[in-house]
Formats: structure tokens, C-alpha cells, sequence
């Protein structure tokens, strides 16, 4: 079998597709995710502690961290001092807030699908199943057929 053939064979597969528009889909609320975050949420928190910007929190230490001038951003530290360690924890920070959101969304989503299906199942299981009349006039036939023999 040709590789073209092999190819064409996949694709063309329900799985193979579902995971393309799984992957374009979960890309897109990810940035929808992620403007949440960071138009909405993080100002927010960012207010409480007092800090407009996490990703600018940072520690120096080593070689030329004394050079640093105090309140300095995360990029004029670098700039500053290039061979000081700078243990940039604020952008770790924000990583897993927003991880953190995305994880409780996504659970927030399923638990709702989840509570949809059953109730679909339940309206499903509690309507009677009520015979078609076709299905009733066979059965008297038969309650009929048993009498008589």
C-alpha cells in the first residue's frame, strides 16, 4: 500500500478529523481563556496585591544582582545586570493562576454536560413506553390465539 494511500486512509478517518477540530477548538478557548485572565481576572488580583504586572516579580541573586536599581522591571534587570540568576517567579505565578481557571472552566463544562445527559436519560427512563397500535392489536391476537387453545 502506497504511503499517498496510507495517508488518505487516515485522515479521511472520523478520529483522525474529530482530533483536528478538537485541536483548532481547544486553541481558540484557550485564547479566549487567557483574554479572560488577563483582561479580567488578573487586573483584579493584581489590585488586591498591589502590583499591576506579576510577570515583573523577581529575585536577584549572584554576580552583579547589587547592580539591579531597586523596582526595576524583569527586562531592565536583565539589561542591568546580565550575569545575576534572576529567579522570575511572577510569570510562574500568573502560568498557574491561569491554568488553574482553565482547569476549573473546563471541569465547570463537563459538569454541566454531565447534568444535561442526565436528565436526558431520566426523561428518557421515566416516560412509559406506550405500545403502537399495531403492537396492541398483535397483542390481543395473541391473548385471543391463547384462549382458544
Amino acid at each position: 500500500m502506497g504511503f499517498v494511500k496510507e495517508f488518505k486512509e487516515f485522515a479521511i478517518k472520523g478520529n483522525a478529523f474529530d482530533l483536528a477540530v478538537g485541536v483548532i477548538i481547544g486553541g481558540a478557548f484557550g485564547k479566549i481563556v487567557t483574554s479572560v485572565i488577563d483582561d479580567l481576572v488578573m487586573p483584579i488580583i493584581a489590585a488586591m496585591v498591589g502590583k499591576p504586572d506579576f510577570s515583573s516579580i523577581y529575585f536577584a541573586m549572584g554576580k552583579g544582582a547589587e547592580l539591579i536599581p531597586q523596582g526595576a522591571s524583569l527586562a531592565d534587570a536583565k539589561k542591568a545586570a546580565p550575569d545575576a540568576s534572576i529567579f522570575a517567579y511572577g510569570n510562574f505565578i500568573t502560568v498557574a493562576i491561569n491554568f488553574l481557571l482553565l482547569a476549573l472552566i473546563v471541569f465547570m463544562m463537563v459538569k454541566a454536560i454531565n447534568r444535561m445527559k442526565k436528565k436526558e436519560e431520566a426523561v428518557a427512563v421515566a416516560a412509559p413506553v406506550v405500545p403502537t397500535a399495531e403492537e396492541t392489536l398483535l397483542t390481543e391476537i395473541r391473548d385471543l390465539l391463547k384462549t382458544k387453545a
